[in-house]
């Protein structure tokens, strides 16, 4: 038996084809269950997605092989962990285990690191896995591969070690890895910035000042409720809409990696982007709900620039973190993958724990890339931080899930934002719209699990087509008998100054093109000595992330014309619009506060009372768009409404990640979002739809099949 051994490690150690030994424990692998089968890295691989069940294993292939190339069939697989291809004379051995199934060894052996013990195709049990140890020669020239040990030396292979019986803590509820990793007090072992590429940038910059401009610019555009009021006639509430727009970015199109043949994102000179994923992997997370996480993650990962930087944080009843932060590189991706794909759902749910360690990475991190944000994705209620105090408390104080880091508490601003995703019927959209609000991020609503993609493509979208950031707006009343009455700005923090004269609003971050549309009410008095009242002026202070400069940009003078008889001047459609949407979002906000109490009948009355008013508005009657679609927002929340059961279990996520969109005016995902008809359509921006309709070509595997697919929400609201 030695000497076969002997054999077998002079084999590996020459790249050859070998058969290791059976052993006499070898047996056939236990009947498992159909469900079972369905694995997550089945899902993940491009070559299963139409498929509808993987194979299963051969009774007859009990014993492990180590091959580079073990037939013609093995050179045009694909690894199911890092969705590459297994190519003959490829450079990589190939690992066959007992179930039939092929890997990478290198990406197996990672996973197993992470303390998977079982087939990630077809789930079953293996006796014996393949394990790396280090050696103090590594071979020159080639990348190290395994995200436990990022910046490590290359390994050489090892003999299959018998698998011993796994770790369980039963009083913690999760699965103890095989291989542990500790992690550092501090999180500062983050990759290091590519400077060269952001000197690059500066340098293009400097050469086309004029195109920089351009890019540069917000454009501030001011509409006054009527544009003409009799000299003799006062307001104590007169309306002006401020709207802001924020240019687009220049892009080129760059071919997307082992995707030639989907429709490219254009990749645009934008700011680099640290994104830290907070992932609940408890054990409602099992089956078919982590493999369609570990795609949409997948997705993510493979359309993250290469000066983009993530980490992942996954949490059950504990959290860990797989790997640091590191530049999506090619060699980044893959490592990203293999950690992805190594997830076992079990235990708990400990949302503030995942947060806490999400929000350090991000504290601690020695280089900061210019755009920062957290994606929270769950499916349950935290057991663990607030649901003890909740039986004593009217209102669960939802703050605790969130670390100080994440959250500012002098209303300055927000440090960074978390845009939470509920998943499914059992999740807690409370405190997941609470973090999000909180943070100044965005709060959606995953009805169907097949959209869990789109939901994120739509997200990163916008996070990677920043162009604008820590966004101020002054408002300045010009004429001494004109003041401020309020700034009407959802929830971004607003303020009027003592005396009424000024007032500013905190925007932060704008996407490319996108918009934000602010109601500004003043006084307007009687006017006998001119034949125009100024009233206020607009000022835009804001950094530029690529530049890191800081910009100001002023409006012209807002005024209105002073006639002796103004006669009827019909109202501002622009403005009129954005009434609409505050009216129907205040609404939404009052039927929700019914509804909690208990009284359906009357949230319900509340939004038919409002569709009736909106019916009602000028718009309404110009067939205005936005107004159509806040009807049959409205609506479709009134069916929601219908029992106890309906709200509970989508009508109060639907009803809040509503009012998530309207509040911050930008785009998120709500209940079935493959069903267009039901959403409002208006804060989607020209590279979300990009990044959206490439996702779901990706999913449908052709690039002809996008133009039958209504999109997560329509395009830009028109004007």
């Amino acid at each position: 038996m030695g000497s076969k051994w002997r054999k077998a490690r002079m084999a590996l150690g020459l790249n050859l084809c070998v058969y290791l030994p059976k052993t006499l424990e070898d047996s056939s692998p236990s009947s498992l269950d159909s469900e079972e089968r369905l694995s997550d890295a089945a899902l993940l691989s491009p070559a299963n997605l139409g498929s509808s069940r993987p194979p299963t294993p051969s009774p007859s292939s009990y014993g492990f092989k180590l091959s580079r190339s073990g037939s013609k069939s093995s050179s045009k697989q694909t690894c199911s962990i890092c969705l590459t291809k297994m190519k003959q004379g490829g450079g990589h051995a190939i690992f066959t285990a007992e179930c039939s199934h092929s890997f990478h060894f290198h990406c197996i052996a990672s996973n197993v690191k992470h303390g998977n013990q079982i087939c990630p195709v077809c789930r079953a049990k293996w006796k014996e896995i393949p394990v790396q140890g280090p050696t103090a020669d590594p071979s020159p020239g080639r990348a190290p591969i395994g995200p436990v040990g990022w910046p490590q030396n290359d390994a050489v292979m090892t003999v299959v070690r018998r698998l011993p019986p796994p770790r369980r803590d039963l009083s913690r509820r999760h699965i103890v890895p095989l291989f542990p990793t500790a992690e550092p007090g501090i999180f500062n072992d983050d990759e290091s910035l590519d400077h060269q590429t952001v000197a690059a940038e500066r340098s293009s910059s400097n050469k086309n000042s004029a195109d920089e401009i351009f890019f540069r610019t917000i454009e501030i555009k001011t509409y006054p409720e009527v544009s003409a009021v009799s000299k003799s006639k006062s307001f104590d509430n007169f309306t002006v809409l401020v709207n802001l727009k924020a240019a687009a970015s220049t892009t080129t199109q760059n071919p997307s990696r082992n995707q030639s043949s989907l429709p490219q994102f254009s990749q645009n000179r934008r700011a680099p982007v640290d994104l830290v994923t907070v992932l609940d992997i408890s054990g409602s997370m099992a089956g078919t709900k982590l493999a369609l996480l570990k795609r949409a993650m997948g997705f993510v990962i493979q359309n993250l620039g290469s000066n983009d930087r993530l980490s992942v944080i996954a949490f059950s009843s504990t959290a860990r973190r797989l790997f640091p932060l590191r530049r999506m590189t090619d060699t980044g991706r893959q490592q990203a993958l293999q950690a992805v794909n190594s997830l076992v759902a079990n235990g708990g749910t400990n949302i503030a724990e995942g947060l806490r360690k999400g929000g350090k990475i991000l504290e601690d991190r020695r280089g900061k890339n210019p755009v920062a944000s957290i994606i929270l994705l769950s499916d349950g209620q935290d057991t663990y931080t607030v649901s003890g105090s909740a039986a004593n408390q009217a209102q669960p104080n939802y703050q605790l899930l969130l670390p100080l880091s994440i959250h500012s508490g002098d209303n300055t601003g927000f440090q960074i934002p978390v845009h939470a995703f509920g998943f499914g019927a059992d999740h807690d959209a409370s405190s997941m719209h609470s973090i999000s609000e909180i943070s100044g991020g965005t709060f959606s609503f995953i009805e169907t699990e097949a959209v869990i993609q789109d939901a994120f493509a739509q997200c990163i979208g916008g996070l990677l087509s920043v162009v604008v950031q820590e966004l101020q707006v002054e408002v300045e009343c010009v004429n001494t008998n004109v003041c401020l009455g309020s700034l009407k700005a959802g929830s971004y923090p607003s303020r009027v100054m003592v005396g009424g004269r000024k007032g500013s609003i905190d925007v932060g971050d704008l996407y490319a093109e996108e918009e934000r549309d602010f109601l500004v009410s003043v006084n307007v008095p009687a006017e006998f000595s001119s034949n125009l009242t100024s009233l206020i002026k607009v000022r835009c202070i804001y950094k530029d992330p690529l530049a890191k400069e800081m910009a100001t940009l002023e409006s012209e003078e807002v005024g209105i014309e002073r006639p002796a008889v103004a006669g009827q001047v019909a109202v501002s459609i622009e403005v009129d619009r954005q009434r609409n949407r505050l009216h129907a979002a205040e609404a939404m906000a009052q039927a929700r506060a019914a509804a909690e109490r208990g009284d359906l009948a009357g949230a319900a009355l509340i939004l038919e009372d409002c569709r009736r008013v909106l019916s009602e508005t000028m718009s309404a009657k110009s067939n205005d768009r936005l107004c159509v679609a806040l009807d049959a927002e409205l609506k479709e929340m009134q069916e929601r409404m219908a029992s106890r059961h309906v709200y509970e279990a989508s009508g109060r996520a639907y009803i809040l990640s509503g009012l998530s969109s309207h509040s911050w005016q930008r785009a998120t995902a709500r209940g079935d979002s493959t069903d267009g008809s039901s959403l409002v359509q208006s804060y989607q921006t020209p590279s979300m739809v990009e990044m959206l309709t490439r996702s779901q070509a990706m999913l449908l595997g052709s690039p002809s099949a996008q133009r039958h697919i209504r999109p997560l929400c329509s395009q830009p609201k028109p004007r």
